[in-house]
């Protein structure tokens, strides 16, 4: 196969002008293992504690470029599953939700599969991650000062553009957290459920991020090197970083190194290589939460 030929985007047969990223551009983000190191929380939350986190993936595979071809996408595994992992060791329940509770989508292709931690944690979230709650549910259930998720996480991949941050539900969910001083933790793509913040608020009131710094992947490798290396098979319809910078935010980060930062009760990583530090830093920012708490 030709250098030229290597970096083409590869059909997905399932959807007519939908594409895989190109065998040459997995080579540069595609390992597989990760670097997890372990997940030791001696202060973990004990079995049946009341603390849990709401996980809200994508369930819209096909995400639509700027020239109508589809990405073929969905949640990146890595930036789900090591997060959900941490988590997990420390103790949290995760409730795992999508829009309407259709699967969720996984960029399986992306998958590290000699890493034995996360096809462990897969395992043991596959069905719940198979047969989600329906986000509109659980909103519909009340949420209050006492609902017990102290967290909601938002994974990343490029899947996480589809239908969350156009989401009114999903608005109501973030304005509820802040309000609450409960935790957002997502990464990068994943900030982009930010925006939902912004529709439906109530009148005259501002954006709950205006002003916050977050780390989220870098508007400048979606307009490059993605489309030069045949990762995205064309420009995006839209950027994150721009469409979150223009309600006030922030991006903090120009590379993906595995950054992570904390800006007030927002904890936000640049990209694939930050889940296994976004894990640990909220995992051990939500233990001792509620040890202040107690």
């Amino acid at each position: 196969m030709s250098n030229s030929e290597d970096r083409k985007p590869v059909a997905d047969q399932a959807e007519d002008d939908a594409w895989f990223p190109s065998p040459f551009s997995l080579t540069q983000y595609v390992g597989p293992k990760t670097d997890f190191d372990g997940a030791d929380y001696p202060n973990a939350q004990k079995k049946g504690g009341n603390w849990k986190i709401l996980v809200i993936g994508t369930q819209e595979r096909y995400l639509k470029m700027a020239d109508g071809k589809f990405f073929s996408t969905g949640n990146h595994p890595v930036e789900m599953l090591l997060p959900m992992l941490h988590l997990h060791e420390a103790g949290f329940e995760l409730d795992i939700a999508t829009l309407t509770g259709e699967p969720v989508k996984l960029e399986m292709w992306a998958f590290p599969k000699e890493d034995e931690a996360v096809k462990g944690i897969y395992e043991t979230y596959k069905q719940k991650m198979r047969n989600p709650l329906a986000l509109s549910d659980v909103w519909g259930n009340g949420f209050t000062k006492d609902t017990p998720y102290i967290g909601v996480f938002v994974p990343g991949g490029h899947g996480a553009l589809n239908g969350i941050p156009q989401s009114p539900v999903v608005g109501n969910i973030l304005r509820w957290a802040d309000a609450n001083k409960r935790y957002l933790i997502t990464l990068c793509h994943g900030p982009a459920c930010m925006l939902a913040a912004d529709l439906a608020k109530p009148a005259g009131e501002k954006f709950i991020y205006d002003g916050y710094k977050i780390d989220v992947f870098p508007d400048s490798l979606d307009n490059g090197a993605n489309i030069d290396i045949g990762y995205i098979p064309g420009k995006m319809s839209w950027l994150v970083g721009a469409e979150l910078k223009k309600l006030g935010v922030t991006p903090i980060n120009e590379k993906i190194t595995g950054e992570t930062h904390q800006d007030r009760y927002v904890l936000t990583g640049d990209s694939p290589l930050a889940s296994n530090n976004l894990g640990k830093l909220a995992a051990n920012t939500l233990l001792k939460e509620i040890e202040n708490m107690s």
